[in-house]
């Protein structure tokens, strides 16, 4: 019986199959479902994984193979006990092209000079990783009580919301397309009969492209969907490796990145803490350190460094399926992905508008994550210090307020997610 509890605390789950309609970390839904719930996951980040590289100058098909790889190592890290999937981190960009000079079209030139970088920081990430798991996960209650963490998971959300309602303004047409797609994505999900109801977004998108192809290349009211590039692109393709060049000044400039991801991971664990009603604090320690082998071996072969993607924690909170295992499977379909450009291609062919409109979705979904957060823990609001850390940790998450010091940056999540955790423990509550 003991080895049996020792068995469930640190080996993996057993994910026995679920029976209702919410599936938690240790459950698993029927074989085909897991499948398609999986390629849901991958439409999800394909987006965000596939423009990082481009705008740093890497191969973007190498990109999707090792988000695949690292969500994989991840989830043997953390012994498949936290869902979550990895993809291109855009905290590595404006280092990288600092590093490299590069001048922003086509490949970059100076790539292996911003892989050594990259994995200088990746190391960086999983020495922090094994202090907070030799530490033990006490203090994190303490460091993060409901208050902080609520108000960082609705900056993360609030951070993003530009990134959907810009994929949804650009024309009369883009924005009557994103709005089908939210209402496409809200009545699958409210509406649709059986195992159709766990795959919203993929509906969706698919439902929203279909119109899409109508209008634009049917009717001819907007850019036609490039079908041909479909045709065009191999069915399989090995990307092209890089091997990592460890130059002094690209290590003192990238690594520091590390401190960035440590901040944005913090709070999408706490944020997938909230979703599934379980305490992931003692696998926060594996987290870090997964994430950060999978920097390190993404930048040994030519790949972006890598994070946990709020894109699929909205997922997560739409489907109510947090199943692990389901990860594991898509990590297996983005390598299938990343060895075929033609599947890649597919994907890319999805109408901006459409992912725009899925961003909303989705984005929206963790910032409403921080209301439950709130009112489960009864965060009382009529205390002065909990006021300032939750409005000023939105306002500095929403307007994205970067904080600059020589090479190292600090975006919005990162300066709301410090801000919150200082102000919660420098304020005190008013006398009565």
């Amino acid at each position: 019986m003991e080895a049996e509890k020792r068995e469930d605390a640190r080996g993996f789950p057993r994910w026995r199959l679920a029976r209702g309609p919410v599936v938690l970390p240790d459950e698993r839904p029927p074989g085909a479902q897991a499948v398609v719930l999986a390629l849901q996951h991958v439409v999800a980040m394909f987006g965000s994984t596939a423009l990082a590289p481009l705008l740093m100058g890497f191969d973007p098909n190498l990109a999707i193979l090792f988000s695949g790889i690292a969500t994989l190592l991840f989830f043997v890290v953390v012994g498949g006990r936290v869902p979550s999937y990895l993809g291109s981190s855009f905290a590595f960009i404006a280092v990288v092209v600092a590093a490299t000079g590069y001048s922003g079209s086509g490949p970059n030139p100076n790539l292996p000079v911003a892989l050594g970088g990259i994995v200088a920081a990746g190391a960086v990430y999983a020495v922090i990783g094994i202090a907070v798991m030799r530490a033990g996960d006490a203090w994190i209650g303490r460091l993060m009580p409901p208050a902080v963490t609520g108000a960082i998971v609705a900056a993360i959300g609030l951070n993003l919301a530009p990134i959907g309602v810009k994929g949804i303004s650009g024309s009369g047409l883009d924005t009557g397309i994103g709005l089908f797609t939210i209402l496409a994505v809200g009545l699958s999900a409210a509406y649709l009969p059986g195992a159709a109801r766990r795959l919203p977004l993929l509906i969706g998108a698919v439902a929203a492209t279909l119109l899409y192809g109508v209008l634009a290349n049917g009717l001819g009211l907007a850019k036609p969907l490039d079908l041909g590039r479909i045709a065009d692109a191999p069915w399989f393709g090995w990307p092209h490796f890089t091997t990592p060049v460890f130059e002094p000044s690209a290590i003192w400039l990238v690594a520091p990145v590390a401190l960035v991801l440590v901040a944005e991971n913090l709070g999408h664990v706490k944020a997938i803490d909230a979703m599934t009603g379980r305490n992931l604090d003692p696998y926060l320690g594996r987290a870090f350190l997964g994430d950060g082998l999978a920097t390190m071996l993404s930048g040994f072969f030519g790949g972006t460094g890598v994070t946990t993607y709020a894109e699929n924690m909205g997922v997560m909170a739409v489907t109510r399926i947090y199943s692990t295992l389901v990860f594991a499977l898509a990590g297996v379909v983005a390598i299938l992905f990343g060895l075929s450009p033609k599947f890649g291609a597919a994907i890319l062919v999805i109408p901006g508008p459409v992912i725009g409109g899925l961003s909303v979705v989705v984005f929206g979904l963790i910032t409403a994550a921080a209301g439950r957060i709130f009112v489960e823990n009864r965060v009382d609001f009529s205390r002065t210090r909990i006021l300032l850390t939750v409005g000023t940790a939105l306002v500095l998450g929403a307007g994205d307020f970067t904080v600059r010091l020589g090479s190292f940056t600090l975006g919005g999540i990162g300066t709301a997610t410090a801000a919150a955790i200082l102000l919660y423990h420098l304020l005190r509550d008013e006398p009565a």
